[in-house]
């Protein structure tokens, strides 16, 4: 086995997949560890060897635990239920410590001792086989570790995928390095998918199975829209201009509400760009997907009235238990309703308020009326006061008398004594 020529091929294979050298390099020397074993070793032996890819010189030692007789389990306890810290000795796997100190004075209790093995090149057919094994497996392994690190990293981002498999309940992309999923709750309504079509997909979620990692896409995720005008508008992704909510309905219309901390920028402008390009660059890609960017404000009344946009509100009125009502002219009540509700239902997301549009007429048709009152009622309830108060003046005279009374009673009783 010429260890240099194999180093230098399976390096290659491994530069391709993206897996870095000091990997690479410890996946053939474990390789030729389990090929030395199989060949010379022995059954239980823990052996490991290290590679030097220049040369293809490779050193082996075998690995033994160094142990005391207290971490032992004694004849007695072999067959009985013992202590399940103490282990079973093994001459191939452990050594006692009086032994490894023999080897090596600095030796602690539980290290592992290294003993230096005879190097060999040459190997059987089988403990060949049992290394090209390895070295595949291992490989695939640290490819999928790889992928899974990336796309890990790479989660609430934006990538471009090709379509490459289409399914009733999926479709699959290809998104580079491995497959991306596209399931069907994550699909626009309505938009159709085509083999070789490449298009623009939000990272949901990446998890690890048995096969591989599982990269899941969206794109009907809302962060989709946000993602897509950092790569066309530069204040976006320089965050001069702030994305503050987002309320989608796929496929169908998105609402935007932005605001900037910097002077001279002007918010919209930087997302709708000179004439259009960069909105409507956003809106090819969403297969033609309207698009409302309005200006986010910290004054509720005001924020709902540009968040119901392009309606035009006469006034808002807060009401409690976050709820508002919106005033527009006759004219603008659809508008602000929107097709099948739509406009009010994306400004209440937005916003978070629960918005009623009312017209200015309806509002006032509901006001109550001021209450009149005859002049003949006004009399009658004013010789009802004056009757309550001539018979309240009663009720004090009398019970003025009658305390009199009581005195003076008092009063004979007190001389006739």
């Amino acid at each position: 086995m010429d260890l240099k020529i194999l180093t230098s091929a399976v390096m290659e294979i491994a530069e391709d997949r993206g897996i870095s050298q000091e990997k690479v390099v410890k996946i053939i020397a474990d390789a030729i560890a389990s090929a030395y074993k199989k060949e010379y070793g022995q059954k239980r032996q823990k052996i490991i060897a290290k590679l030097n890819p220049k040369t293809g010189d490779v050193k082996f030692w075998q690995i033994r635990q160094v142990v005391t007789k207290d971490m032992i389990l004694s004849e007695e306890e072999l067959g009985q239920e013992s202590d399940k810290e103490k282990i079973r000795f093994n001459p191939e796997r452990h050594i006692m410590l009086e032994d490894a100190k023999k080897i090596d004075s600095k030796i602690k209790k539980e290290d592992e001792l290294k003993i230096p093995l005879k190097a060999k090149e040459d190997f059987g057919r089988i403990a060949t086989q049992t290394a090209k094994q390895v070295i595949l497996q291992k490989i695939k392994e640290a490819e999928r570790e790889e992928i899974l690190k990336e796309y890990k990293s790479k989660e609430g981002e934006i990538v471009s995928g090709i379509v490459q498999r289409i399914e009733p309940e999926s479709i699959f992309f290809d998104i580079g390095k491995t497959s991306g999923i596209l399931p069907k709750s994550e699909q626009i309504p309505g938009e159709f998918y085509r083999p070789g079509q490449r298009l623009k997909l939000y990272i949901i979620k990446v998890e690890e199975s048995a096969k591989g990692p599982v990269i899941f896409l969206s794109r009907a995720y809302p962060k989709l829209i946000s993602k897509l005008f950092e790569l066309e508008a530069p204040e976006v992704s320089s965050k001069q201009v702030l994305i503050k909510s987002i309320a989608r309905e796929p496929g169908s219309r998105t609402k935007l509400a932005v605001t900037t901390n910097e002077e001279g920028v002007d918010p919209i402008g930087s997302m709708v760009g000179q004439r259009g390009t960069r909105i409507l660059a956003v809106i090819n890609e969403l297969g033609g997907e309207k698009i409302d960017i309005i200006e986010w404000s910290d004054k509720s009344e005001e924020y709902i009235i540009n968040s119901l946009s392009p309606a035009k509100v006469a006034e808002v009125k807060i009401m409690p238990k976050n709820k508002a009502v919106a005033l527009v002219p006759e004219d603008q009540l659809s508008l602000a309703i929107g097709k099948n509700g739509q406009n009010v239902r994306l400004a209440a997301k937005l916003t978070g308020w629960k918005i009623d549009v009312r017209s200015l007429e309806q509002a006032q048709e509901e006001e109550p009326a001021p209450e009149v009152v005859s002049t003949k009622e006004k009399e009658k309830k004013k010789t009802k006061k004056t009757v309550s108060t001539k018979d309240s003046a009663k009720k004090k005279e009398k019970k003025v008398k009658k305390k009199k009374k009581v005195k003076d009673e008092n009063d004979n009783k007190i001389d006739k004594t």
